[in-house]
């Protein structure tokens, strides 16, 4: 297959800023606003492709949902939070396309925007879903850190949100 490579600007880094502990909500999880990236995949030639997410920091998001991955560990042992990452504007080879998504290695696909452990997502310009050949992928990447609720939390000093996700082209 040809290769592939994904972009992100700042090398995927985004910074969220500070959040004051008196802002969190008590009892709920605080919904940080969604942080925006547009994302890039180049192939050397027209490429059966998929993007499979590996969670940096498993075992850290406050809720076990397949689709949040984790903030980090705060205290060596309270969950900090999660994020969601959820892909939209997405085109292939400049034209507008779905995001679809297999949890059986590309046997089936669905429609989804959102990425889920274990899942690989892909793009399709047709109304099935099956994934599309590109040589260009683009699409804005959504990022929106959830933080726990701030009474499972120490919060006596500056803590880091420090999500980390690792998006692989995965050829099909």
């Amino acid at each position: 297959p040809s290769a592939c490579e994904p972009t992100l600007p700042n090398g995927g880094n985004v910074d969220i800023g500070k959040i004051s502990a008196k802002d969190l909500n008590t009892d709920k999880p605080t919904f940080l606003p969604h942080q925006a990236v547009p994302l890039t995949v180049t192939c050397d030639a027209a490429t059966l492709m998929a993007l499979e997410p590996k969670d940096n920091r498993a075992g850290s998001e406050y809720e076990n949902d397949g689709g949040l991955f984790g903030l980090g560990l705060i205290n060596e042992s309270e969950k900090l939070g999660g994020m969601e990452l959820r892909l939209s504007n997405a085109t292939a080879d400049g034209v507008a396309s779905r995001t679809i998504a297999s949890s059986n290695n590309g046997s089936t696909w669905r429609a989804m925007s959102y990425f889920q452990k274990g899942d690989i997502m892909s793009v399709t310009t047709t109304d099935i879903n099956t994934p599309t050949a590109v040589q260009v992928m683009t699409a804005d990447m959504s990022i929106r850190p959830i933080i726990a609720p701030a009474s499972s939390l120490t919060l006596t000093n500056e803590v880091a949100i420090d999500g980390s996700v690792t998006l692989t082209v995965k050829y099909l």
